[in-house]
């Protein structure tokens, strides 16, 4: 055996016993006795060794930094580890700096990386860009660049066409390619056309049929989602953690109780795992179908609870009205031993918690808790809640004074908060103020000019009605109708108001007649 192939050996196997980074500067220190400061193997070594076991790229950036000239691999591997942080203005300025220096050439394996990053950090024209870099130097019709060129291109709404008349190019499609572009639409809500695209394919695998799953449920096509979970259980691609977590989120979204355990049956039956990711879908479901009783007893289950966790149960709670509940659960977190720190979720959960329960004392001291205590910055869900609290307390000065320290512009939500505690206080000055301001917001919405000509009515102001009345007509806007359903036989059955369109509507209203009949 050479000496080259003895030391080589030697090298690895340090390598494999290696645990801290002391461990990897003394190999490095030994390395740099023998003279292979600069040996772009041993680089490339202990380069992947920071990165894939130490998870320590700044040193393993220090050791890249001291190459005279580093080659491709090394390249390829900061390049790799970056993007998988994902850290997208390094990964897309090490690229630059590579392609300035004009040596080493990028190859095929680098590309994918660097796509990923562009929209992010350059936006729309980040990706034509690298387009046109990739075609000059020939990698132009590479199977696996194509796809993540489409990927890339997806992730901007307005070259959805570009990535498609990329995919349609592709001499060689696989599954992966397929699933890239359906999800692709599914990312910019073309339900229609990702379910067309899946129906094509030629072969699916797990990520294929979780993709278009996702995209459903994402979209609000929630009995499509659970449709496709029926079909994927019979196909050859059998349900695995991120199959049965989206269609637990449809049913939860649905309210389909029924359905939603017969998948906890099938994750139990089928041995799926317990661990957060699972038992947080489980919660999640159980608690937006109101079994608070059944979501309480996986999360006491669960072994080993992430932030999430905590998240979907105090969440759960307070969608129910349990104030006290998720402000004792918000506490027994903080005391926990995992140590798990409250993030801006949290404090949207105890903040509608406080709203459930007219808490406005608590509420106002939790809304200051997150900016003082954790240093997170109010979105508009917070604003939106804290306004809620307030507009039902009958605080409408306050309120008034939240609205306009507000860093970020009012949305529909902090107005329609603001109007329903209008309405419980009678305070129609103040409702016609805030309909005005949901009116501008979405003057196509007939729904806000509906509750002005409704709040003017109860003004007696005639005048007004008829005026927002003539211009509603004339606008052609509609009100949005209500909508309920029901599950039966774990199928849901969905009603919208004065809608016939259901296969039993003569036997429903001829129940429903019966029913008032009696009374």
């Amino acid at each position: 055996m050479s000496a080259t192939s003895t030391l080589n050996k030697q090298i690895l196997t340090q390598l494999e016993k290696s645990k801290h980074l002391s461990h990897l500067k003394q190999l490095q220190a030994y390395l740099i006795t023998l003279g292979h400061s600069q040996t772009q193997f041993y680089a490339f070594k202990l380069v992947r060794f920071c990165n894939l076991t130490l998870f320590n790229l700044n040193y393993a950036r220090s050791i890249f930094n001291h190459l005279h000239s580093p080659n491709i691999y090394l390249y390829t591997a900061m390049i790799t580890a970056y993007a998988s942080q994902p850290d997208h203005y390094s990964t897309l300025n090490l690229y630059i700096e590579m392609v300035r220096k004009a040596n080493p050439k990028p190859n095929q394996f680098i590309f994918p990386h660097v796509l990923r990053s562009c929209p992010v950090v350059l936006g729309t024209y980040g990706t034509k860009m690298l387009h046109t870099q990739i075609m000059k130097f020939g990698f132009g019709e590479y199977p696996v660049v194509q796809t993540a060129l489409v990927d890339s291109y997806t992730r901007s709404c307005s070259d959805l066409g570009i990535a498609r008349k990329v995919f349609d190019e592709m001499t060689e499609r696989n599954v992966v390619s397929w699933t890239a572009m359906v999800s692709g639409y599914t990312r910019v809500g073309e339900m229609g056309n990702a379910v067309l695209l899946f129906e094509e394919m030629p072969e699916r695998d797990s990520p294929s049929w979780n993709a278009v799953i996702a995209g459903c449920t994402q979209n609000g096509l929630f009995s499509e989602a659970i449709s496709l979970f029926r079909r994927m259980v019979n196909s050859s691609n059998r349900p695995n953690q991120v199959s049965v977590v989206c269609t637990l989120s449809a049913c939860g979204h649905g309210g389909m109780l029924q359905l939603g355990k017969c998948i906890h049956g099938y994750i139990y039956r089928n041995e799926l795992g317990s661990d957060c990711y699972i038992s947080n879908g489980l919660v999640d479901m159980y608690g937006k179908c109101g079994s608070l009783v059944e979501a309480k007893c996986v999360f006491d289950k669960t072994p080993k609870r992430n932030l999430t966790s905590w998240n979907s149960m105090i969440n759960c709670v307070a969608l129910h009205g349990q104030s006290d509940c998720a402000v004792s659960i918000f506490k027994e977190m903080l005391e926990h031993r995992d140590n798990v720190m409250p993030d801006y979720v949290t404090f949207v959960g105890l903040l509608n918690a406080c709203t459930h329960g007219g808490l406005v004392e608590q509420g106002r001291k939790y809304f200051d808790m997150m900016i003082n205590d954790y240093g997170i910055e109010p979105q508009i869900e917070h604003y939106g809640c804290l306004i809620d609290l307030l507009g039902r307390a009958g605080q409408f000065e306050e309120a008034k004074e939240v609205i306009r320290e507000m860093k970020i512009p009012p949305d529909e939500v902090v107005w329609g908060s603001l109007l329903n505690g209008c309405k419980i206080h009678g305070r129609m000055d103040m409702a016609e103020y805030a309909v005005k301001k949901l009116i501008e917001i979405d003057p196509n919405n007939g729904g806000y000019g509906i509750m002005l000509a409704n709040i003017y009515s109860e003004s007696g102001r005639w005048n007004e009605v008829r005026k927002v009345r003539k211009m509603l007509k004339e606008q052609n806007v509609h009100k949005t109708p209500g909508c309920s359903w029901i599950e039966i036989d774990n199928q849901v059955h969905q009603f919208y108001s004065v809608d016939k369109t259901h296969p039993r509507t003569e036997d429903i209203y001829l129940t429903l007649e019966c029913l008032a009949n009696r009374f």
